[in-house]
């Protein structure tokens, strides 16, 4: 993924002015399948952060247990610091 087009997106979603224009800009941006994988690796995160066991994770939100050790990998990186946790 070439480092210009993220720094590109990233000054876009900068620009947008409230979730309405968010939430036009994703539906626009995404498919309907994309959308929800985004939303669900949202959902990984907070879990994580709240603590929920990654097998819990993965059969709660129907996704393979890698896919929730990739978002704790990330989580231990030190990203997703502005991600508040959920139960």
């Amino acid at each position: 993924m070439k480092h210009a087009w993220i720094e590109e997106l990233a000054q876009v979603v900068m620009g947008i002015r409230n979730k309405q224009e968010m939430i036009e800009f994703f539906h626009g941006l995404f498919t309907d399948g994309e959308l929800e994988e985004v939303t669900r690796r949202l959902q990984i995160v907070k879990k994580l952060k709240a603590g929920v066991p990654q097998h819990e994770i993965a059969k709660e939100l129907g996704v393979g247990v890698a896919t929730v050790t990739r978002g704790s990998k990330e989580l231990q990186r030190g990203r997703f610091k502005n991600v508040v946790s959920s139960r």
